[in-house]
């Protein structure tokens, strides 16, 4: 419960690099970095749009790591939104920073496949990876004058707005192929949610079954808990009440036993 710092401070600190947090980003600030005489400002998962006077304070400009494949899912949650639209591909787009929401030119497109098994998490951390090399690469050419920057196309735009609270409730009618990728897109933060017996449960994983029924109606109970959609079905494999920690759904089961017909919605 004590504070910590993060990865990457502790790698510059254990280097001596100077690591400054403001609490905001102001012309002070501005004037501070544009002191350090910088070639370059890189942005990774910064959350928020960088005042005008940061844009052009080093020659080559600001600099982001964004994780889709420009245009396509500009805005705050692009890993969630691939996976929930079912797309076969995503990357990294390194991309010179403008006044607009992820709107500017690229620089360099790397593309990654999604594999069936991919969640938020492994997703992040392979986008991670690929981003830390990409963007070395492209420092690397933009120093050499070998980068140039694209402007994106308007074809193909699409927005990943912010995951809701109402993102993480699954609707059973909708297709169970649908649901799967929800699971996936919101594991692991803030997970997959729904109500069985008016007690919220978090549904960590599940995979497709054949199976038909009314919507939410639970049509077996026992190896896993398979839950009739609005096209097939689901089976749930781990889950979570609330209070407590992900389990089993052997375990759950054998804590609360349920019978075919009962109802998740």
């Amino acid at each position: 419960m004590r504070t910590a710092a993060s990865a990457v401070k502790g790698l510059a600190l254990s280097r001596r690099l100077v690591v400054a947090q403001p609490a905001r980003l102001g012309v002070s600030e501005a004037n501070e970095w544009r002191a350090l005489r910088p070639d370059a400002v890189v942005v990774a998962a910064y959350g928020v749009l960088l005042p005008p006077e940061f844009l052009n304070l080093a020659p080559h400009g600001a600099i982001n790591i964004h994780a889709s494949l420009l245009p396509r899912w500009r805005g705050a949650a692009p890993i969630q939104r691939a996976l929930l639209a079912g797309d076969a591909e995503t990357g990294i787009s390194i991309m010179r920073m403008d006044s607009g929401l992820d709107t500017g030119p690229v620089i360099a497109r790397h593309r990654l496949q999604i594999g069936q098994g991919d969640d938020a998490g492994s997703l992040h951390d392979r986008l991670a990876a690929l981003g830390a090399d990409a963007i070395v690469e492209a420092l690397a050419q933009l120093e050499t004058g070998k980068a140039s920057a694209v402007s994106q196309p308007v074809e193909g735009m699409t927005y990943a707005r912010k995951i809701g609270r109402e993102d993480a409730i699954l609707n059973w009618a909708l297709p169970a192929l649908v649901l799967e990728r929800t699971v996936r897109a919101l594991r692991p933060s803030p997970g997959a949610s729904t109500t069985l017996h008016g007690e919220r449960i978090k549904i960590w994983h599940a995979h497709l079954v054949d199976g038909q029924g009314p919507a939410g109606a639970v049509l077996a109970a026992e190896h896993s808990l398979v839950v009739a959609c609005g096209e097939g079905a689901l089976a749930i494999t781990e889950l979570q009440r609330a209070g407590g920690k992900p389990m089993p759904v052997q375990a759950f089961l054998r804590g609360r036993p349920l019978s075919a017909g009962a109802r998740l919605e």
